[in-house]
């Protein structure tokens, strides 16, 4: 019904809009309906229950950070059979993101297109929403520098987003890596890095209950840059990384050239990058030899492109262009095919 009636109808509108929209539909039916969706699309199996990071997740799908950035429908998506879900990239101060239109479809593609820019309501709003959440579901936090800090002070933008969320989410990501943001990608520098997290691995250290912190890395890295990766996390011990970020890379596309120019910069997602972000996990797999967890994303738009994402490597997925794309029967079929695999 998603494919045949209501994507159609969704999808005739702007995309930013059709998902502010989304997010009040599913508010208002989940108190009506949320018994419907639960039988609909969960999938209950002590089977598909993952440790990971020291962290019990009830089944491995969850949805990526940048689908719900403000934590306003945490209790609401369970219903959808997740296992986890990452809220975010969250910032110290709320801010506004880029100019409007930055938002495209790629419908040939199965992709979309987005230079958001960390549009979100800050931090602090964040917590707000995370106090009052009914849900036992597993909660990542994935945090981000203010456009406005200069990338000197940018340490600091993510020490503060660490501090204020760590007793409201289960896990960090540390996101340096989305293209969308001004000289963001400039902090996948190895030295910035190492001393960001080693920091934020020192401030964890002093916690009663410590939090794994796990790093987003972008799909279009070369293999010197993924060892570098590799060596960092050995030096670092942080808990792993999440592969992969939107890409800046356009190859290969149904979408016209004419087209691609005409929405300008951003980072793609969906289908086009799938094996690029496939490669990455397997990469990272077998050169460190499984020395940590990964979080596979990017791509997944069926239970097929699920498994190849966990036979690679990946010991959780997470899906949100995919989402869009393919609807909420998506998170059962996956899940339903792990078990069928005895995954």
């Amino acid at each position: 019904m998603y494919k045949l009636i209501i994507r159609p109808i969704l999808f005739l509108f702007d995309p930013e809009k059709v998902h502010y929209f989304t997010f009040g539909w599913i508010k208002t039916i989940t108190p009506l309906f949320g018994w419907l969706n639960r039988l609909l699309f969960q999938t209950d199996n002590k089977k598909l229950e993952r440790e990971v990071f020291g962290i019990k997740f009830k089944n491995p799908v969850g949805i990526a950070a940048g689908f719900d950035k403000n934590a306003v429908l945490i209790d609401e998506l369970e219903n959808y059979g997740f296992g986890f879900l990452e809220i975010g990239t969250v910032t110290p101060k709320p801010q506004i993101g880029n100019p409007k239109k930055r938002l495209f479809r790629l419908k040939k593609d199965k992709a979309l297109i987005n230079r958001m820019g960390f549009n979100n309501l800050g931090v602090d709003e964040a917590v707000k929403q995370l106090k009052k959440r009914k849900t036992k579901l597993i909660i990542g936090g994935n945090i981000g520098k203010n456009t406005a800090t200069p990338n000197k002070n940018a340490k600091e933008d993510y020490i503060y987003n660490f501090e204020a969320l760590y007793d409201q989410v289960d896990y960090f990501v540390v996101n340096v890596s989305c293209p969308n943001v001004k000289d963001l990608t400039k902090l996948q520098d190895v030295d910035f890095l190492e001393d960001l997290l080693n920091s934020l691995k020192l401030i964890d250290s002093k916690r009663k209950k410590n939090k794994p912190i796990l790093l987003k890395i972008a799909p279009d890295l070369n293999r010197q840059q993924l060892d570098d990766i590799i060596e960092l996390i050995a030096k670092t011990k942080i808990a792993g990384v999440i592969a992969a970020n939107t890409s800046s890379g356009r190859a290969n596309l149904k979408t016209t050239s004419e087209e691609i120019e005409k929405i300008g910069n951003g980072g793609l997602s969906g289908q086009p990058i799938k094996d690029n972000a496939t490669e990455v996990i397997r990469y990272l797999a077998q050169k460190s030899n499984k020395a940590f967890p990964i979080i596979g994303v990017g791509g997944i738009h069926s239970s097929k492109d699920a498994l190849e994402k966990l036979y690679a490597g990946a010991d959780l997925i997470q899906v949100y262009t995919g989402f869009v794309y393919e609807g909420p029967r998506l998170i059962k079929q996956i899940n339903t095919a792990i078990l069928e695999r005895g995954l």
